[in-house]
């Protein structure tokens, strides 16, 4: 695929740089990585969920962290020592360690997180601000009411 170069819009708009800088990061890289897979599920009007498969991984090495609507995972193995007298003859269970970050929108934040059955889940919920939320505004009908003006003072 190719690489679509967003220059032209950085020098022809003002106050769009974070959503071209967005578009840039997606543009997907040479190597991307794949481990752990994880889904993004909506399970409510409000809420989402990302469940990442960490296998073989416990609560202690595993961290969480959300800054500047980023939310990185980052999982660490710890060393283990193998039994004495054991050999392994295959060793398909990754061991290796992993961070994966996701680009959150505004408002939405982290509300907790559980390991499961080697299933991490961590649940979100986008929260908007009362002066964001849509509010009625009443209609006056009474057909007598002349438009009210606003006076400007002279400075």
């Amino acid at each position: 695929m190719r690489h679509v170069d967003f220059s032209p819009f950085y020098r022809s708009t003002v106050g769009f740089d974070k959503l071209l800088t967005m578009l840039d990061s997606l543009a997907p890289a040479e190597q991307a990585q794949t481990y752990p897979p994880y889904n993004i599920e909506r399970t409510g009007d409000n809420t989402y969920r990302i469940t990442m498969a960490v296998a073989g991984f416990e609560e202690t090495e595993i961290s969480i962290e959300a800054r500047e609507h980023v939310l990185t995972v980052t999982g660490e193995k710890a060393d283990e020592k193998d039994a004495e007298g054991s050999e392994f003859l295959y060793r398909g269970i990754a061991k290796r360690a992993f961070e994966r970050r996701f680009q959150l929108a505004d408002h939405v934040e982290v509300t907790g997180a559980s390991l499961r059955n080697g299933l991490l889940h961590v649940d979100l919920v986008r929260e908007l601000p009362e002066a964001m939320k849509p509010r009625r505004i009443a209609i006056s009908s009474d057909a007598g009411d002349t438009p009210k003006q606003i006076e400007a003072t002279k400075a």
